[in-house]
Formats: C-alpha cells, structure tokens, sequence
C-alpha cells in the first residue's frame, strides 16, 4: 500500500467531519447518490492500528472471498496519521476507501462513518482481530439478503481458536443453539451485516453509546421499523476468546447505555423491567454496584427523547425466544 500523502482517498472524509479545528462532528449518514450503490456489498473494518497482525489476516480474508462484487472500507479510529501509514494491509481497490480519523469517533460512531462512505447494497462490519473462515463467506451473506427482502441485518457464527462459540456471541437464551440459523431478535457486532436501505432508515448506529449494547439497539429500531433479524449458523468467522472486563470502564458503559436504550425504545413498564433484571445480572457477574449506579446517572442526566417500540413488537420478540426484558 503506498502512503497516506500519496493517496488521496486516505483523508476524504476528514473535510465532512470537522465543523471546527478539533471538534468531531460524525454524520450519520452522507447523502447517497441517487443512482443507487454500485457494489453488492461493502466490508467496512474499525481499527485503531494496535493489532496489525490481526488487521492484516482480517483483510487478508476479505481478500479472499469469492463470488461478490466488494468494496472494502477501511477506518482508522483515532490514529495518528503517521501510524495509519505503518499499517501493511492487502491492496486496495479503486473503489474502496481508507478513512483516518484523528480523534476516537467510538464503535458506532466509527461504524457510521465507514457504513456513509460505502457504496454497497449490503455492508458488513468486521472486527479488525476477526477473520472470514472460507472463501464464501460473503457470497452467502449476499444470498441471504437477495432470498429475504424483508431481512434488516444478519450475523454469522464465531469461532474461537477451539473451534468453539462464546455463550454470549449466541443471539438467543443459552449457548446450546450456536449451531441452528434462524429468525433472532438481536445480532453480534464483530461479524455482522445490514441492509444499506434498512441501516440508513432508522438512522444507523447510537453514536453517542461509543461502545457497548450498539447492536442491542440498532437491533429493537430495525425490528420496529418491521425488518427481520437472522442469525446464520453455516457462515463462521473467527473472532478471539475475550471477556467485555478487558475494556475500561465497561460496566459504567453498559450500565449507561443499557440504560439509554431502554428508555428511548421500551415502553415504560417493559423499561422498568428490563433494567431490573439486567441491574440484578450485571452485580452478580461481578459488575460493581457503585459503577452499575454511575451508569445509570449518566443516562439519566442526558436521556433521550423517548421513541417507545410499539406492543406487538414487543410480542414479536416474545415469540422469536427473548422478549426485551433479557
């Protein structure tokens, strides 16, 4: 890859999100074209150039696929330039597009940046220590969008090195259903695709969660919006053993952004109900009550406008296995 000063599609982006000299302002969305995507699927890869083995085997599997009209997005979130520069990732293609953001956008917000400069029917996010498992990887994702147009976003499997699924990478109660596709409620980030149209329609990701429970709730928009959710256990990706502990502040975080997702897209007792339950799980998995509590008046003190989920969406869920009180 040649360096960033050489490219000039490296720092595109930068002029659309600095409305003043240090200040972030990331767009949900950027106005599309009308003369509609011209890929059938963009990959869009977060990094924050930490992990440059694991980056260049993620790219390398995407390199790898068969049988899809890609485009790859690559962002640097929140990297010195001269970083970004150090990275040694496969080629890049015309069409895709290498995005530095020097300022930490967060998980959502970094995800929107690359899901606005896509040019695809379908966008995938992948982790950057996350690998494609098989060379069809992406043509089965495309497929599963051209049989349902009803399909809002979908997730494939993930394997640790073992070959097997964390309990908490299955979108449905207990572990014992890593292996049976179908119909879910709520999808995992690391390896995840959404329909362009469904995605920009409910106004992509909360960026303002940063990180934590962004999937959680873009999943209840999708789903009220009346999109459907698929969780495809024939497709794999790698993605490492880890426990959400390893980031800093990740109880406070949950706890804020469980919170805020709640109270913006539950009705008010499902709300009340959903954040009991999950105040009761977070300390007896070892959360600290205090920080639980933080969380939560964080959310309060800056809580959104409540845009509640009408019933029979929440019966919907009730009948797909996980109502929206787990």
């Amino acid at each position: 890859m040649t360096a960033i000063a050489e490219r000039p599609l490296g720092l595109w982006l930068d002029e659309r999100l600095f409305s003043s000299p240090g200040t972030l302002d990331v767009p949900l969305a950027i106005e599309v074209e009308a003369r509609g995507p011209r890929h059938e699927l963009a990959v869009v890869v977060l990094t924050q150039c930490n992990r440059p083995e694991e980056l260049r085997r993620a790219l390398a599997s995407v390199r790898a696929q068969r049988g899809v009209d890609l485009q790859l997005v690559l962002v640097v979130n929140g990297a010195q330039a001269e970083d970004a520069a150090r990275l040694v990732v496969p080629r890049l293609e015309q069409n895709d597009h290498f995005i530095v953001l020097p300022e930490n956008a967060g998980i959502p917000g970094g995800r929107n940046i690359g899901a606005a400069a896509a040019d695809a029917q379908v966008v995938m996010f992948l982790d950057d220590d996350a690998e494609l498992l098989g060379p069809d990887v992406l043509a089965g994702v495309v497929a599963r969008f051209a049989a349902d147009d009803g399909l809002g976003a979908m997730a494939i499997r993930l394997v640790d090195h073992e070959g097997l699924t964390q309990r908490r990478h299955v979108p449905r109660v207990g572990s014992r259903s890593f292996a049976r596709s179908g119909e879910v409620t709520h999808f995992i980030g690391a390896a995840c695709a959404v329909r362009a149209e469904a995605f920009h329609a409910v106004e992509g990701f909360e960026q303002r969660f940063f990180y934590a429970m962004e999937e959680s709730d873009l999943s209840w928009r999708l789903m009220d919006a009346g999109w459907s959710l698929w969780y495809a256990a024939d497709l794999t990706a790698f993605h490492p053993r880890t426990t959400p502990s390893r980031h800093p502040g990740h109880v406070l975080l949950t706890a804020r952004n469980r919170f805020w997702a709640a109270w913006r897209s539950l009705p008010l007792l499902v709300a009340l109900a959903y954040v009991s339950i999950w105040t009761v799980l977070a300390v007896v998995r070892g959360g600290a009550a205090r920080q639980v509590l933080a969380g939560y008046r964080q959310a309060w003190a800056a809580r959104p406008h409540r845009r509640p989920m009408r019933w029979r969406t929440v019966w919907r869920m009730t009948r797909l296995g996980r109502p929206p009180v787990l």
